[in-house]
């Protein structure tokens, strides 16, 4: 007679097994996308409604799937959407991918991930395979996830299996998308992990199995942290830089000529998005709980989040070199988004920016071809399109996301003045506007 985990297993290399991802965003989306493709049917579940609807409209909420592609697995029964979490009920697979975000005390607020894992548990059926794939500290997955089911009765590696594997989607990335990333896998126990990772080398070539699910959510961590750190350094190096009266470009491009021991990474304007300003303060508060402080997490964020100030400390000094004035200045911002190619503006430096500008007196306005509206505290502005009228009218150009449809060299061509936080000018670009850079 085959166990559970054997009639699981072979479910799921039949691809015959019914997924479900519960979050719909630039996670579970496509996720849900590479499994469907795969030939599994899959349902999303999101609670905002209409983002639900627009999904069975052939709507996807992220540019890297295309509108064809969602409409084909539509027609084909492969995929649908939906906010009724009976679908749990029927469901041989469960992978979790909601929000993780930080409180305004900087401490995890995992409330998405719970509400999530009591839905499934109220409606577990032995048999199942549940992952997270949320962000969150070393533990969560056993300490939080396992009672829940446990006081339904299920055993971990006999009829539940459980498991964490770590997003590594990067949105705007057309290079690495959701099948060219090898995933990390640790599950509860052994069966945990081999079906965990059974199911996801049905979409990716490798699949690296782990020890435990504590392993696999540490690393998901360290990258960010790595990131993290190393983006502190750079730009603390570009204010040194700025002191030495050196260009940081110059330096970083000498610098990354050598083959080995050095990995380049370029100053900005802060850090934002979902991961990097985020989970590094995850594992502070897990270390804190036990005594510890990481001194490098600690530092790297006061670097980063000091960023937004240091910007804005360029564009007061370099008004006032020319003779202008903060206040009252007008100031057009290209990119408001955390990153090029996105319309995300989660933890974006923009917001800080922006925020102190306006609270400066200055007259703020921006282009963003994937922002629309830009919303911070109570600042509501709409965007407006790049046009070189409004280059000429700037006091100040100031380039906060480097998104590739923008017209730089009519940015050097018509502006007057251009702070440039993300390497966006090329140095072989002419013009008459003064640029300063990060």
């Amino acid at each position: 007679m085959d166990t559970a985990d054997l009639k699981l297993g072979a479910t799921i290399q039949k691809r015959s097994g019914r997924l479900t991802i519960i979050g719909q965003g630039y996670v579970g989306f496509p996720l849900a996308v590479a499994f469907a493709t795969a030939g599994f049917t899959v349902t999303g579940v999101d609670t905002d409604t209409d983002r639900v609807a627009s999904l069975n409209m052939g709507r996807p909420p992220t540019p890297d799937v295309p509108n064809a592609i969602l409409e084909a697995l539509l027609a084909d029964g492969h995929y649908r959407a939906t906010a009724d979490f009976a679908v749990l009920e029927q469901s041989d697979v469960v992978i979790i991918c909601v929000p993780t975000p930080l409180r305004k005390s900087k401490e995890p607020d995992i409330s998405f991930v719970v509400a999530a894992g009591e839905a499934v548990a109220a409606r577990f059926r032995p048999g199942q395979l549940v992952v997270l794939e949320s962000t969150s500290y070393p533990g969560t997955t056993e300490e939080i996830l396992l009672p829940m089911f446990e006081q339904k009765n299920a055993r971990a590696g006999v009829d539940l299996f459980l498991a964490f594997s770590p997003e590594r989607i990067d949105p705007g990335n057309s290079t690495f998308r959701v099948g060219d990333i090898p995933k990390v896998v640790g599950g509860i126990t052994a069966t945990c992990t081999r079906l965990a990772a059974l199911l996801y080398r049905q979409i990716v070539p490798r699949v690296v199995e782990v020890s435990s699910a504590r392993v696999a959510e540490l690393a998901k961590l360290y990258e960010n942290i790595f990131r993290n750190v190393n983006i502190a350094l750079a730009n603390e190096f570009a204010m040194m830089c700025r002191r030495l009266g050196v260009d940081t470009r110059e330096v970083i491009e000498a610098a990354a000529t050598k083959p080995f021991g050095f990995m380049r990474f370029n100053p900005g304007p802060g850090i934002g998005g979902h991961c990097i300003p985020v989970d590094p303060l995850y594992l502070s508060w897990r270390m804190r709980l036990d005594g510890y402080e990481p001194r490098f997490i600690a530092l790297a964020d006061e670097i980063n989040r000091g960023m937004p100030g240091y910007v804005v400390s360029l564009v007061m000094e370099a008004l006032n070199d020319a003779g202008c004035a903060l206040r009252g200045a007008r100031i057009f911002v290209l990119g408001v988004a955390y990153k090029r190619g996105v319309g995300d503006t989660r933890e974006s430096p923009a917001h800080d920016v922006i925020v102190a500008l306006r609270a400066r007196g200055a007259v703020v306005s921006y282009a963003d071809p994937y922002v629309p509206l830009f919303r911070s505290g109570d600042i509501d502005m709409k965007a407006v399109a790049l046009s070189d009228d409004l280059l000429r009218e700037a006091d100040c150009v100031l380039i906060l996301t480097d998104h590739p449809e923008f017209d730089y060299q009519a940015a050097v061509d018509h502006a007057r003045l251009i702070i440039d936080t993300r390497q966006a000018i090329a140095p072989s670009m002419e013009g008459p506007a003064r640029v300063v850079r990060l």
